[in-house]
């Protein structure tokens, strides 16, 4: 899996953190703690899988406390998305991302980027950058609908 073009979609700040949520460490996860590492910020993992989180309990994330969140091959699996669209709204910065990635053919692109909207999360996009992933990228507003 070639990810370079992946990590052009972001530009960390120094002490930025982002929280991934996923089923276990992969190159994706590998990208994002090398990004961070590199301005001494911080990635975080909620792991779904036998050890961990069931896919009918939300993960934990302090308010305001990520500048980005990265469902990755969990969002659909997930029995409430809404209840965790919320913790990731309430747990990003203000003008922080979200993104969705899920296997080719698993999410139905056009009904996420309008479940984003209902989240108050804006300007949702399709991203095609990643073979075999589908990826919906969003972002949180400050002063737009709920997000202060």
């Amino acid at each position: 899996m070639n990810l370079e073009q992946f990590s052009q979609l972001f530009n960390p700040l120094p002490g930025n953190h982002f929280l991934q949520i996923t089923t276990a460490e992969d190159e994706i996860t590998k990208v994002l703690s090398l990004m961070l590492e590199g301005v001494d910020g911080e990635l975080d993992l909620a792991l779904y899988n036998e050890d961990n989180l069931d896919f009918s309990k939300p993960f934990r994330a302090p308010a305001r406390s990520n500048d980005m969140v990265i469902f990755k091959d969990t969002f659909h699996a997930h029995q409430n998305q809404k209840m965790i669209l919320k913790i990731a709204y309430t747990s990003l910065a203000n003008t922080a991302d979200i993104i969705i990635m899920e296997k080719k053919g698993v999410m139905d692109i056009e009904a996420m980027k309008e479940m984003l909207e209902e989240f108050e999360f804006r300007a949702p996009n399709e991203i095609d950058i990643v073979e075999g992933y589908d990826l919906v990228m969003a972002k949180k507003m400050h002063m737009w609908g709920a997000g202060l």
